[in-house]
């Protein structure tokens, strides 16, 4: 801060002090405007101590200042990239949306732990008002979501600058069932993974199916199998789509073909929740398409992990962690992890091995998938 602004911050601590104490409401207005006009226009020279002296100042205006002088301040500090923090984060929680939306929706000075508490806590315009930020964490899109009405969820899901968990995506995808424009906000998303696309789209009605085809041409095929109920050739063409699948393939392929791909390998795959590295190794270790294994990781039931599991010749550690990763984003009970434990030791590999041959001939591929399940497997 230069001299001239040293004395300019002076003399206006000197009439804060007297608009303070004047009880004068249009004089602290004034003051308000020219402590505002002075704090912009110099913000990026402003050391921490400096901002410091501000956000007091801010701070002490604010508590005595009507609505709109308040709204003006929101929208002048919003996009400085060096706003005070206190002042900053007491216009964010402030209940009237006019006067909190502008920060909640622009402001870097609010810190996600700011953000994942607001959106715990206030409505839903306050919601709506943090879902329209250019980037939002995982963290903050997960309460979102499952506080969020329709209006926020929506707004999320049309955010490309959003990211998500993989329990976040599946709720979405889940609640987009009877929700078109959910639907297509959610399948218009360049980064939706291809196992919830497919969730996505076997649950899509027409009208939505038709939209995407529209956005996307190149999807009319696909759509048009998802039409006749031949939903395994989606799932090869959304794989093949997938830069993240093909990354899996080839690096799931590599461990088997360096004599690598060990139950370890699954374990560690399972336990980080990298679906699509543990859909590949179970489906090499199992001989089976990768569609049958996707089908099993997405249904609610256990029976198709224990089945894999077996004939895999899994410990039930492993099976726990992929029954895990099917389990994220409802959850998986105490009493049920048990109960599946038990259908596990009883469960007989030859079994398995009867049950899995007739659900590879229900659910399996077509032959095109399975000849390129074959080349994957090397």
């Amino acid at each position: 801060m230069n001299a001239m602004q040293t004395n300019a911050t002076t003399t206006l601590i000197d009439d804060l002090e007297s608009a303070l104490a004047s009880g004068d409401a249009t004089q602290r207005i004034k003051t308000l405007e020219r402590v505002t006009d002075l704090f912009v226009s110099g913000a990026p020279g402003f050391s921490p101590e400096q901002i410091g002296v501000f956000d007091d100042i801010f701070l002490r205006i604010s508590e005595r200042i009507e609505a709109t002088a308040l709204a003006r301040l929101s929208r002048l500090l919003a996009p400085v990239r060096q706003a005070p923090p206190q002042v900053t984060r007491a216009l964010a929680f402030n209940d009237d949306i006019v006067i909190a939306a502008p920060i909640l929706s622009r402001s870097e000075s609010l810190s996600d732990a700011d953000l994942q508490s607001l959106a715990a806590s206030m409505g839903p315009e306050h919601m709506l008002a943090i879902s329209h930020r250019v980037t939002l964490n995982v963290s903050v899109t997960d309460i979102l979501i499952e506080r969020g009405n329709r209006t926020v969820v929506n707004s999320i899901a049309a955010n490309r600058g959003a990211r998500f968990s993989y329990a976040g995506l599946r709720t979405l995808v889940n609640r987009s069932a009877n929700d078109d424009e959910l639907a297509l906000n959610i399948g218009l998303r360049p980064d939706l993974p291809v196992h919830h696309m497919v969730m996505l789209t076997e649950r899509a009605s027409a009208a939505v199916r038709e939209k995407l085809v529209k956005a996307n041409p190149a999807a009319a095929i696909v759509v048009q199998e998802v039409l006749a109920n031949v939903v395994n050739g989606l799932r090869s063409q959304l794989r093949d789509a997938s830069v993240k699948y093909r990354e899996a393939l080839a690096k799931v392929a590599e461990l088997q073909r360096a004599g690598q791909l060990t139950e370890a390998a699954l374990y560690g795959f399972a336990r980080e929740r990298k679906f699509e590295e543990t859909a590949a190794t179970l489906a090499l270790m199992c001989r089976v398409p990768i569609d049958v294994v996707e089908r099993a990781l997405v249904d609610h039931g256990a029976e198709g992990v224990l089945i894999l599991g077996k004939v895999a010749g899994l410990s039930w550690t492993s099976v726990k962690a992929v029954l895990l990763i099917q389990a994220a984003n409802r959850g998986i009970s105490a009493q049920d992890l048990e109960t599946a434990m038990n259908s596990y030791t009883r469960l007989q590999e030859n079994s398995a091995r009867r049950v899995l041959g007739f659900y590879h001939a229900r659910y399996g591929p077509s032959k095109k998938s399975e000849s390129r399940a074959d080349v994957a497997a090397g």
